[in-house]
């Protein structure tokens, strides 16, 4: 199940993968250089087999893509990484990778890459090298999706964002009352109302890590689909 010092990854809320991998394209990963400020990291790269974009995080696989990673425990931050692109740099080369999973054995400042992304910074055989990484903005067409989790209904709701330029810092809907409800989000990606969001339609407030805000309304209450915003984030401040 590993490949050579590779960490096993996480996997889901239920281990099941969606059909929903549309959300998430193929080819290019990074959308450009790290913005202002962003933090430089250093650790180690492993790779683990059978990465194909599902995980820890949620997401649907994504076989046209592989240029995916799972990210330390600590940096994973019980999910708040999930969707998030980075820049990785290696003995040998470069690579853009999307992180869909959690490495739950790796120190902090790990990251363990699919083959196919860990062959493009070093020698596959060498199986553990040193890297450092930034974040960058994701290459991302179209708005950011909303994903309603299976058996979501009025009366319990979560929601996945996918499709995001930048991490996720936090997510609301309005309630009845016209107040903006903060939800929680899980270790395994998705923000859960555990009393219910209503029966829609649906008014939807996401901030991502850079203080950017999106809303969004007339989005209606589904189960195990997807609702597409209207809008995106900004690439860098």
């Amino acid at each position: 199940m590993l490949g050579l010092a590779g960490c096993e990854s996480g996997t889901g809320d239920d281990g099941q993968q969606d059909d929903a991998a549309d959300d998430f394209g193929s080819g290019e990963v990074g959308g450009g250089d790290p913005c202002n400020g962003a933090e430089q990291h250093v650790g180690e790269a492993t790779y683990y087999d059978f990465a194909d974009g599902s995980g820890n995080c949620s997401f649907p696989a994504t076989p046209d893509n592989l240029m995916v990673g799972a990210m330390n425990a600590s940096d994973y931050a019980d999910s708040a990484i999930c969707g998030a692109c980075v820049h990785i740099d290696g003995p040998q080369g470069s690579v853009e990778v999307r992180i869909v999973d959690q490495c739950p054995e790796c120190a902090p400042g790990d990251i363990d890459l699919s083959p196919e992304a860990f062959a493009l910074i070093a020698p596959i055989e060498d199986g553990r090298v040193p890297i450092s990484w930034s974040v960058i903005p994701c290459a991302v067409d179209g708005p950011i999706v909303y994903h309603f989790k299976d058996g979501s209904n009025p009366w319990w709701t979560a929601v996945q964002i996918r499709n995001h330029r930048h991490a996720i810092a936090g997510f609301e809907f309005q309630d009845s009352q016209g107040d903006w409800v903060s939800v929680s989000r899980v270790d395994y990606n998705y923000f859960v109302a555990d009393a219910g969001m209503g029966e829609g339609p649906l008014a939807f407030r996401v901030t991502d890590v850079a203080g950017n805000v999106l809303e969004d309304v007339d989005i209606p209450l589904l189960d195990d689909a997807d609702a597409p915003g209207q809008a995106q984030f900004p690439a860098c401040e």
